[in-house]
Parts: C-alpha cells; structure tokens; sequence
C-alpha cells in the first residue's frame, strides 16, 4: 500500500485513475440514490464529454484517508470513504453495466466494502434481481443500476447511435475528461469530519479546497514550509473575519453572506473571474490549481493577489468618496470585477475616481429634461435608481460627520417607490383596509391645527363623523363618499393632480414601510413615517427629509400637505448639482433655431 505524500493537498483525479480499495464505516448510512440523481449524474457526464478534452467535467470531492489494507487485494491501496460514497457507488454501477453490457474487457477499476453490510459488497458484484428486496440497501442499488440501463437506452434512441458506441463513448470521458476531486484528509478524525461534511451538507468549499492548496508542503526547507504557512494561516483568518463584518460585505456585494460559508472565497471568484451562473462549481479551485501546477510553485506568490485585492477592498471601504460611489455602482447591478480591473489600468486615484463618476453618469443617462418627464407609471427602474443616487450621494456630501449610508440596511429590504401624496384610495378593497386607511386620516386630521375657528369646528365633526363609521360596518360606498370629503376638504393639496406619478411625488421605502403606509394621504403617512423613524426603523435620508418638510422655504409650509411648492422645491434639490445628482446628468441637448 501506498500512501500520499501530501494528504492535505487536494488534487484532481481523472474517474479512471481511483483505484484501490474503498471501505465504507459505520457511522454512515447505505446507498441512497434515486432516479433523479443517477440520471443527472449520467446527464452532466456524457453532455461534458461530448465538449472535448479542453472541457473537463468536475464532479464533487472524493474525501478518503489512507488506511491499512482491510477488505482490498494484497498490495491494493486501501481508503476509508469518508465522504462521496453515493458519488463513488454509482460509478462502480456504471462501470459495471459498462463491462457487463458493453465490452467485457472494461476493468472494475476499484471495490467497496461496508463495515456494517458486509453483504452489500457481494451484492455489488451481482446484482441480481431476485435479492433486491432483501433489505433497503439492495433495493436501492438495484434501482439505481435500472436508471443506469434505462439512460444508455434511452440515449441511444434519442441521439439514433448503436447503445455500443453511447457505453463506450461515456467510458472515454471518464476515463479522459471526467475528473474528481481527490482529497485526503490525513490526521483528522474521521467520524468529526463526516458529521461537519453531512449533517446539513456543509460541503467542501471551493475556499477550503484553496486553503489546502496554499498550505500544502512543497517539500525542501521544512521550517520555511511552516513560516509561510503560518503566515497565509494568519492573514487568511484577518481577512475571513473582516468579511464577517455586515457593513463590509453589503459594500462588496448584493449576495447574502449566506451565499459563502466561507466568505473569503468571494475574493477568490474575483481573482478567478467566476462568470455569474458559472455551471462549473469548482471553477475557482479549478484556478488555482492550474496555477500551481503550473510554473508558478510558490504559495506565497499565488496568496500575494488575494492580499492585494482585500487591501484594495479594504481602502474603499474606509474611503468616505469611495465607499459611497463604489457602493452604489455595486448596489445597481455593476460587477466588483469590472471596478478593480479599472482601478488596475489607471495610474492615480483621481483618475479612477473621473471614471467611477462616468459610470454614475452612464447608470442614469439623463439630462435635466428627462428626470422632470420620469414617471411612475413608465419609468420605474429608472426612478428607483434615481432615488437610490439621491440618497447615498447625500449622505456623501454631509459635512463634518462620520454618517455613512447603510449597504448593509438597504440590502436587507425589498425597496419600492411610494407616492408622498397617495394617488388615491380606489385601489382599497376590502373593509379591513377601509377601516385602516379611516383611522390613519382620522388621527391625521386630528393632529391638523387650523387658525379658521369654522375650518376647526368642520374638521373636529369630520373626526366624530369617522369615529361613528369606523365603529360601524364599512361598506364601499360608505368608504368612498367619506374618503373623497377628507381629501378634497383637507387633505387633499390643490394643483398637484397632473403631478401625482412624477419624480416630484415618489420617495424611496422599503417594502414593510411602504405597505405600513398604504393609500395614506401625506399628513397621515407624515406622522407614521415619525412614528417609525423614532423607533429606529430605516428611512432613507432624502425620505425622511421629504416627509419632515426638509426642501421647502419655512414660510411656504403646510406641514399637513405635500403641495405644489413642495413638490417644485423638492424636484429642485434632486436636480441640483451642489446638493443633488445634478452633476451625474447628461449635458442639456440645445435646439437650434
């Protein structure tokens, strides 16, 4: 028997080179594949053989420890089977309809054995159908090999080829192309380690596969071996940990932290240049490897990119211009990747920084004229991403604070447009909601100081006439003719209906804000925005600065109405270049006469 001289470098096994012998212990449970996956295995390996050898089909890890020979041939190598016995069992069944089926001499090229179903071993060899239903264990590699027999033929039929040359083609590309990644586990214990790769199926990650490689000994001095190893050791549990810190994460990325168990693979995919919906799971382990197999044997060279694109992360992180515009690009859908390699071709800082302006600009392609003609109704997207510029810019351009605009809060919601002034509360259907949006313009009304004394007396029996409805059953037309009298009585501001889907009405909210707020007109959505941003709720700024009458001259205030003025003086500040996004719209086109 022979024994690895890394066994914690993982490395890629062509299917046809696992030899030996495999034994199966006792904490793990029997074969249990089904149609499903035997038939997406067979799938993925003839439809990534039919590529060519420059396409190699990557199938998930193989994890094993050297053990003395127990169950194998005299002077057969011999494995524990710690993880991938489904994996490994169903290629043995392919290997043995191959034989069987297609050429007899096709070798078995390994074996396996149960600790506890020392039986199966046999059965494996057999595989009749006459001892299936012996026990569970043999009823499922039987129906397995039924799959197996079932796709050759099937197949064959569909792609109209001889069932030889289907077995025998897929025979080449396991031999050829099909590979596994091979990882010995060495010193660990066995039973800790199945139990962390299973329970759950917390898989090998591309990231611990790295790890390994990095780390593994490259043979020569053994305490310099050990030196770097500490040191990339050190420096990789740094960086895991300041990834672990939300407000960074959110910065980098829109996907959930959950997307990577270990979330420094996130900066290997960078360096690997994973496309978005990659096939290929080990793609970036795939990388790296090829690297150092390559010419490049040192470790510490390989390691040296990851530590400079983290530091690089890490500066915009910490720079108050940056981090907003970077974190912004990338909150719209503008790949990291395409970021740091333009920062890589440009010489200085300040040029990076015109051409992180240039894609600001690129995101909206506006000018003046189009933001005031963006509506609701047909121009969505654009002015949610409007409003989310509006926003992270600023809280950039605050003076003298250290207040940064949350990623990591904005990425936790769903966010949609909401009408300051309510369209209107026809889209109200039933009477629970009838009864909610009553209320809500009661308590507004409530809060409504009017100086008319005939105004007041009015408005406080239109709040008795709303307590009397609301104790009552609600009916459509009870709710609409009251409805219509509390808008176009008090709450209602004039001259702003051919306004009410323009950028002029629209703030940004979160989806359990916004449908906190419904159909309410703007006094009572005021005062529950209030309501929410005391108890600590995230509301974006220019949102909050909207509802708290931030934009309008003090002496033109209606805080219980959003008006014309409001809605001119808050388009204004939108478009301003010192205070707004002016600076990111498109030059004014001029009209020749």
């Amino acid at each position: 028997m022979t024994t690895s001289t890394h066994p914690e470098n993982p490395r890629l096994k062509k299917v046809g080179e696992i030899a030996g012998h495999f034994f199966v212990p006792a904490y793990q449970r029997g074969y249990r594949w089904g149609e499903h996956e035997v038939k997406a295995l067979l799938d993925d390996i003839y439809a990534d053989g039919k590529r060519g050898k420059d396409e190699n089909y990557c199938l998930q890890p193989i994890v094993v420890k050297s053990q003395p020979a127990e169950g194998g041939a005299e002077g057969e190598d011999c494995f524990e089977l710690i993880d991938g016995q489904q994996r490994l069992t169903t290629l043995y069944l392919i290997y043995h309809f191959l034989q069987q089926q297609v050429d007899g001499d096709i070798k078995l090229p390994f074996s396996l054995s149960y600790q506890t179903r020392p039986r199966s071993t046999q059965y494996l060899r057999d595989l009749t159908a006459e001892q299936k239903d012996d026990n569970i264990d043999f009823f499922h590699i039987h129906g397995a090999y039924q799959c197996i027999a079932d796709w050759f033929k099937a197949t064959a039929e569909r792609t109209r080829k001889i069932a030889r040359f289907v077995g025998l083609g897929v025979y080449g590309y396991l031999q050829d192309q099909v590979h596994v990644i091979w990882y010995e586990a060495g010193g660990v214990d066995s039973t800790t380690l199945f139990t962390r790769l299973n329970v759950g199926r917390i898989a090998l990650t591309n990231a611990e596969l790295v790890k390994a490689l990095l780390l593994a000994r490259r043979g020569g001095n053994e305490l310099a071996d050990e030196h770097r190893q500490i040191e990339i050791a050190t420096q990789w549990d740094m960086i895991e940990r300041e990834l672990q810190d939300e407000e960074f994460w959110a910065f980098l990325t829109n996907k959930p932290g959950s997307a990577y168990p270990t979330r420094i693979e996130f900066l290997f995919d960078l360096i690997a240049m994973k496309p978005e919906g990659e096939k290929e799971r080990f793609h970036t382990f795939l990388h790296f490897k090829q690297i150092l197999d390559g010419q490049e044997k040192d470790s510490r060279k390989v390691w040296a990119p990851v530590l400079e694109r983290y530091h690089l992360l890490r500066e915009w992180f910490e720079d108050r211009e940056l981090y907003h515009k970077v974190g912004y690009l990338v909150a719209i859908g503008i790949g990291l990747e395409k970021l740091v390699n333009e920062s890589g071709k440009r010489l200085t800082k300040t040029a990076f920084r015109a051409f992180l302006d240039d894609e600001i600009k690129a995101s909206l392609g506006q000018d003046t004229a189009a933001i005031r003609e963006l509506s609701y109704d047909t121009h969505y997207e654009k002015c949610a991403r409007l409003l989310l510029l509006f926003n992270v810019d600023s809280v950039r351009r605050l003076e003298h604070s250290s207040e940064r605009y949350p990623f990591h809060s904005h990425k936790a919601e769903n966010w949609s447009l909401e009408h300051i002034h309510a369209q209107h509360a026809e889209p109200l259907s039933s009477e629970a909601q009838w009864k909610y949006w009553l209320s809500d313009s009661q308590h507004a009304l409530a809060a409504l100081h009017l100086d008319d004394v005939s105004r007041e007396a009015d408005k406080q029996a239109l709040v008795n006439e709303i307590n009397e409805v609301v104790a009552g059953k609600v009916t459509g037309p009870i709710f609409k003719a009251l409805a219509r009298r509390i808008m176009a009585d008090f709450l209602h501001p004039a001259g702003t209906e051919d306004a009410v889907h323009s950028i002029a009405n629209l703030a940004l909210l979160s989806g359990s804000v916004n449908s906190a707020l419904n159909n309410a007109a703007f006094q009572a959505k005021r005062l529950r925005v209030i309501e929410l941003d005391r108890a600590g709720k995230f509301i974006p700024i220019c949102t909050r600065r909207a509802f708290f009458k931030y934009y309008t001259e003090a002496g033109s205030q209606q805080m219980h109405l959003w008006s014309r003025d409001d809605q001119t003086s808050y388009l204004e500040e939108i478009l301003s270049p010192e205070r707004g996004i002016g600076n990111y719209l498109k030059p004014a086109v001029e009209v020749q006469s």
